[in-house]
């Protein structure tokens, strides 16, 4: 049966470190034991040599060869068993040309050829190497022997046991196992210390699951509608999802830079990098009303999520528009109610001119409310929105008028953008100037410059202070006291953001005699004229 391998990554990743220690240690040991005996080898050789050369420098061996045949008592064997057992090596042989030996330890030996080959000494080189003769396997070092003229005359052979190396080595290997087995016990425990970090930081988990968790994040963050945007301590991106790239705008090398450089200076980079704190953050991006939730890591980044509330903004002004519609509605149902009691009470008293002369006052201001709107702004939606608008003004006592000098055609590109402009302004100015006087009066002026919309809200409030007037475009900002559920301070931003879009500008200021002035101008708003219609518009104004 196969083994099974254990299935926690930290296990995992322990057995793995510990084969490795194994496996290194074993092969240093080896390493380090082999090039050792070879040493141990090349030692022995050279002390044989060493000691060689020193017997063949003996005063009178020569002679001593030259004198007589080989003896076991002869001065030969008594100076080379002298050297031997001074220098205790194995033997110490010597021989004449013809490779007789003149010494041997083995008396019995002398008088007979050797057992190897003599031939590089004789030949006047110097020779070492490991060779097995009559006294078994030895480290051999032979040199040739000199006559007084310098003729070669023998040659001198030394050897040491080869069972003394191989004690030699056999003795440095404790020390070497030792050594080996504590690099190992540290290696062991460093891996221990490893695989206890990695069982704390992976919770346990199997190394399958990894595969299986990380599948999983993706499916979960490319298929949820929420966008997330991970950062690290340093602030750079490290994870985004798709929604998060279509919220933010973000391109598809937005991994590992940092959200400064992604994004403009601005609320939504506040936000996001956590220099703007709380729960349900709002901003905006591109026209876009996000809401923000941010979570700190254990590894010093961040977590944060993006909620699209484009549409539940724009349902909840136009809820509210509705609702401001209603209450005109009543309202005007109320007066209604009082009117046809008072055309009734004018009629029992058989007031019938004065009937009359009611009825046409009633109904011909409400025609001239509705004619003065259309016969300047030719846009159905937007003259539509002004009409309401007033109802709306009305009930609040504040009166909705249009500028002598607005002229909008009927040839807007995008009536529902130039709506949400001109809503958010009159809201606005309707309630600066509904709470602060009793003649409050909201002015609308929509013009075009070619194919630029120039739109200007202006009222008789109590203005916009100067060092306020770029701070009431900012993300979140208001002075009005938020309702629950209903966030403020969004109104002007979308205004803003919307003008950029159409590459033009928003902005606040003062009016002459008092109050504050919304401009906005958006080019390319207005579908450009054709020659001939230019001509027809100028006949007909």
């Amino acid at each position: 049966m196969r083994p099974r391998l254990p299935r926690r990554v930290f296990a995992q990743a322990l057995s793995v470190q510990l084969l490795i220690t194994t496996g290194v240690t074993a092969l240093t040991a080896g390493l380090f034991l082999a090039p050792l005996g070879a040493q141990l080898d090349e030692q022995a050789e050279r002390r044989a040599l060493a000691i060689a050369e020193a017997a063949a420098a003996q005063p009178g061996l020569a002679h001593d060869i030259l004198a007589g045949p080989p003896s076991p008592d002869g001065p030969v064997q008594t100076a080379a068993e002298r050297i031997r057992l001074a220098t205790d090596a194995s033997y110490v042989v010597v021989v004449d040309t013809q490779g007789i030996r003149y010494s041997h330890t083995t008396p019995a030996e002398i008088g007979r050829h050797v057992s190897t080959d003599p031939g590089p000494a004789l030949a006047g080189r110097e020779w070492t190497g490991i060779e097995n003769g009559t006294l078994g396997r030895s480290a051999r070092g032979k040199v040739p022997l000199r006559g007084p003229e310098g003729a070669i005359v023998g040659a001198v052979s030394v050897g040491i046991a080869y069972d003394d190396v191989r004690d030699v080595l056999l003795h440095a290997l404790p020390g070497i196992l030792t050594n080996a087995g504590t690099a190992l016990a540290v290696g062991a425990l460093a891996a221990l210390a490893v695989s206890w970090r990695l069982r704390k930081r992976t919770r346990g988990i199997a190394l399958s699951e990894i595969a299986a968790l990380l599948d999983e994040r993706e499916a979960i963050l490319h298929g949820i509608r929420e966008g997330v945007v991970a950062l690290d301590r340093k602030g750079r991106v490290r994870l985004v999802n798709d929604e998060a790239r279509r919220l933010l705008g973000f391109g598809p090398d937005a991994l590992g830079r940092p959200l400064d450089i992604l994004l403009p200076p601005g609320r939504t980079t506040d936000v996001l990098a956590g220099r703007v704190t709380g729960t349900d953050l709002l901003t905006v991006r591109d026209g876009r009303v996000l809401v923000v939730n941010r979570m700190d890591t254990a590894d010093g980044g961040t977590v944060a999520t993006l909620r699209d509330r484009t549409e539940l903004e724009q349902l909840g002004r136009e809820l509210d528009g509705t609702r401001g519609l209603t209450e005109a509605l009543r309202a005007q149902d109320h007066e209604h109610a009082n009117r046809l009691h008072t055309l009734v009470g004018l009629l029992e008293l058989e007031m019938y001119q004065e009937a009359v002369d009611f009825v046409a006052e009633v109904t011909g201001a409400h025609r001239a409310t509705a004619e003065q709107v259309t016969e300047r702004v030719h846009e159905p939606l937007v003259s539509a929105l002004l009409v309401g608008k007033s109802a709306v003004a009305a009930e609040r006592g504040v009166a909705l008028r249009v500028s002598e000098e607005s002229d909008l055609p009927g040839r807007v590109v995008e009536p529902g953008d130039l709506v949400t402009v001109l809503g958010n302004l009159v809201d606005n100015a309707l309630d600066a100037a509904g709470n602060y006087r009793p003649d409050a009066f909201v002015e609308v002026g929509i013009r075009a410059e070619g194919t630029t919309a120039v739109v200007t809200v202006s009222d008789n409030g109590p203005g916009v202070p100067e060092e306020a007037r770029e701070l009431v475009f900012a993300d979140g900002w208001s002075t009005k006291k938020a309702a629950p559920n209903r966030p403020r301070g969004l109104g002007l931003s979308l205004v803003r953001r919307l003008a950029e879009r159409y590459g033009g500008s928003a902005r606040a200021g003062e009016r002459d005699d008092g109050g504050a002035a919304f401009t906005v101008e958006l080019p390319d708003a207005l579908h450009p004229l054709a020659s001939g219609a230019r001509s027809l518009e100028g006949v007909s104004r």
